[in-house]
């Protein structure tokens, strides 16, 4: 269910006004991943490499890679609600439903136009995607990246209409970062212990029955897997 913009700024200011930890920091000083902007053509910036990909293509395909690492978020960082991953996800599809269509309008024509002909686009199309999915997927680096998604997915509620792509560029590579495993920086050197949080399983990516084309099909294959 898609949750209202109002209703989740106002969930967020309670939670403020509460004793419950800000932006749930995991860390007493937590790592610094920030990181230039990118353009997409950097070395894993959009999973697997789009080869001969022009820059709008590029843009797509980091839109897509956001798109699918707040979906990630959405599922697998829900022990820790303050972080608002699912209503984020949830107001990201609503107010950038226009730019999400357009960015895998444009990766269908990357793979059509690279690939033998419009079945084995799809194909590829499809196997992107998946890849894409799994990349974000990390047990090691789980409290940065979901400290990082839920940051990122915040920022996405007061992103205009259109600049979404604008998001994803400027965080990309700090999304990228947080799927390492980082401890405590609070004290440098020695040993920093990690938590790990296992979530729900995934998805299932990979059985082409379960999806019509970026939408997941609950009457095919059941409900989503719980987080």
């Amino acid at each position: 269910m898609l949750v209202p913009r109002t209703l989740i700024v106002l969930a967020a200011g309670v939670g403020l006004l509460a004793a419950a930890p800000a932006s749930a920091q995991f860390f007493l000083k937590p790592a610094n991943l920030a990181g230039a902007p990118v353009t997409g053509a950097e070395p894993g910036m959009t999973g697997p490499a789009l080869p001969g990909a022009t820059p709008v293509e590029l843009r797509a395909a980091l839109v897509w890679n956001l798109r699918a690492a707040l979906n990630v978020a959405a599922l697998q960082c829900q022990f820790e609600p303050t972080l608002l991953t699912l209503d984020y996800y949830n107001a990201a599809l609503k107010d950038h439903s226009v730019e999400l269509r357009t960015s895998y309008v444009t990766l269908e024509k990357y793979f059509a136009r690279t690939a033998a002909d419009k079945k084995a686009g799809q194909t590829e199309l499809d196997k992107f995607g998946t890849r894409v999915y799994s990349g974000f997927s990390t047990v090691g680096g789980q409290l940065s990246f979901c400290q990082t998604a839920g940051s990122i997915g915040r920022d996405a509620l007061f992103t205009r209409v259109g600049r979404f792509g604008d998001l994803a560029e400027s965080r990309m590579r700090e999304l990228r970062q947080s799927l390492l495993a980082w401890g405590e920086q609070y004290r440098a050197g020695g040993y920093r212990p990690q938590l790990y949080f296992v979530g729900g399983a995934l998805p299932p990516f990979g059985n082409d029955k379960c999806w019509k084309k970026d939408s997941y099909q609950p009457k095919k294959c059941g409900p989503l897997p719980a987080g």
